[in-house]
């Protein structure tokens, strides 16, 4: 008979982790030791994720509001500088705009509207529609913003972002100017020196900019890609980062792979299980009222081994039961079933029988189920212990 229960997703707690700490040995002693608490065996195929935030604190990867200041002076000469579609959050981008500002004269700050990049919302777009307001191709001022949709404040964290941009610039001593635009080459009628602080979209944004014209352009992931004093990140820059003090951020993890193969030996060495071991940062899900996005790191994976590569290869029980099948039940229905999985081709890409199956990779499949798992508060569970994820309706 087929095993009774599919997909086990386990939050595993772990000590908190401190600079130099030995994370191949702590991940999978506290994996083993839940194990054993709670009464499963680890099998081969099992998954143990942990947080990019553990990784980034066992390297030490910190850097300071000075840090940032000096790389964007370095970069832009310490004038004015345009600071294009950051998000709003006050742990991913507000200690990294107290370095912008400081490191600057000037500041034009052009806010995507009616949300940022990850669906956190200004305005709505009924309140667009309301005022006549095209987002694709209106500029507004401060003025005009204020004017029509006046003090608004996000609907969970109750902070007015604009107000709260403005003073955090004013406050390291820059020059503040507010815009709202979609178009990134509207900041070229207020400067020439860009940084575009998109996750997603940042490459096509900087080709825009300098296609029209831009005479420095840099992206967030290009701040501290080094640092001779502290922490950076060769490939994301600030990308990933997560506030840690007032005036120091924790930057995305780097150079995890090492670590998750060295995890996956030492599990193998100790249980005779090859399982497979990745990091995971924000999954990738939205929040049906405030419509949010998870989505604020680079990636959602930045190491895993080998065992999660590709995308799932699964069909779609329910069409097999609805078309090939419609006129089987019980168990007659249940072992041509079987029979079909069985036999699948090993890729079903463009096949009917595997539409409405999740087109995603399995890396962003994984680490949004770790995401939700682990949770981002107080939950103390960093590292994420799965089961039966590639079981499928055969698995005995």
């Amino acid at each position: 008979m087929s095993r009774m229960v599919g997909t086990i997703s386990r939050g595993v707690r772990a000590p908190i982790i401190r600079s130099g700490d030995d994370l191949v040995k702590i991940v999978t002693n506290s994996v083993l030791e839940a194990a054993k608490e709670d009464g499963f065996a680890v099998r081969d195929r099992d998954i143990i994720a942990m947080t990019e935030s553990i990784v980034a604190r066992a390297q030490g990867n910190y850097a300071t509001v000075d840090d940032i200041a000096n790389d964007v002076k370095e970069k832009f000469g310490g004038d004015t500088v345009g600071v294009i579609f950051p998000i709003l959050s006050r742990n991913r981008f507000a200690i990294c705009l107290k370095g912008i500002a400081k490191g600057a004269k000037k500041i034009v700050l052009m806010l995507s509207y009616p949300s940022d990049e990850v669906g956190n919302h200004l305005v709505t777009y009924d309140m667009l529609d309301e005022h006549g307001i095209n987002p694709f191709t209106d500029v507004l001022t401060l003025s005009k913003y204020r004017e029509l949709f006046g003090y608004s404040k996000h609907r969970f964290t109750g902070v007015d972002y604009v107000e709260y941009y403005g003073n955090l610039i004013k406050e390291q001593g820059a020059e503040c100017e507010i815009i709202f635009a979609n178009d990134p080459r509207a900041i070229l009628k207020y400067t020439k020196n860009v940084l575009n602080c998109d996750i997603h979209t940042r490459f096509r944004t900087k080709r825009l900019l300098l296609n029209a014209g831009a005479e420095r352009v840099f992206g967030m992931d290009e701040i501290l890609r080094s640092n001779p004093n502290g922490g950076y990140n060769e490939n994301y820059g600030l990308l990933g980062s997560n506030k840690a003090t007032e005036d120091s951020i924790k930057l995305f993890p780097r150079d995890c792979q090492k670590l998750v193969e060295d995890i996956q030996a030492l599990v193998l060495e100790k249980t005779g299980k090859h399982v497979e071991v990745m990091v995971y940062g924000d999954g990738a899900f939205k929040d049906p009222v405030g419509k949010i996005w998870e989505l604020a790191d680079p990636v959602v994976s930045p190491a895993y081994t080998k065992g999660l590569e590709g995308t799932p290869n699964e069909l779609k029980l329910k069409y097999l039961a609805d078309n090939d099948f419609a006129n089987l039940s019980g168990e007659e229905l249940k072992k041509a079933i079987n029979e079909k999985i069985q036999k699948k081709d090993a890729d079903l890409v463009g096949n009917m029988i595997s539409e409405g199956t999740t087109p995603r990779r399995l890396t962003d499949l994984i680490g949004s189920l770790c995401d939700l798992t682990s949770g981002s508060g107080d939950k103390g569970t960093p590292i994420v212990y799965i089961q039966g994820y590639f079981d499928n309706y055969t698995t005995e």
